[in-house]
């Protein structure tokens, strides 16, 4: 599981990405110059995005089954379930 200060810096990055961006545009930078920005943007948070759902099945996910709980089992599947389905939407 990756580190909260580690997902604290990168989240700082992307925000001074954005910032950046919202510069560019009012500067009146070239489109495909902000475009590649915001999919700099896009990627750095699929990557915290990614970083969070291995640390949500590594350790809250994983507790749940070990623990034998299938009440908790259960919610942590139909959690992750809910995740899902609102991101492919």
């Amino acid at each position: 599981m990756h580190s909260k200060s580690n997902l604290q810096t990168r989240l700082k990055r992307i925000e001074g990405q954005v910032r950046g961006i919202s510069g560019m545009v009012e500067e009146g930078r070239y489109c495909i110059d902000i475009l590649t920005q915001i999919r700099a943007v896009h990627a750095a948070l699929a990557k915290v995005e990614s970083q969070l759902l291995q640390g949500h099945l590594s350790h809250c996910i994983e507790s749940a089954i070990i623990s034998g709980d299938r009440i908790e089992q259960r919610k942590k599947a139909s959690e992750l379930i809910t995740l899902l389905e609102k991101s492919s939407r």
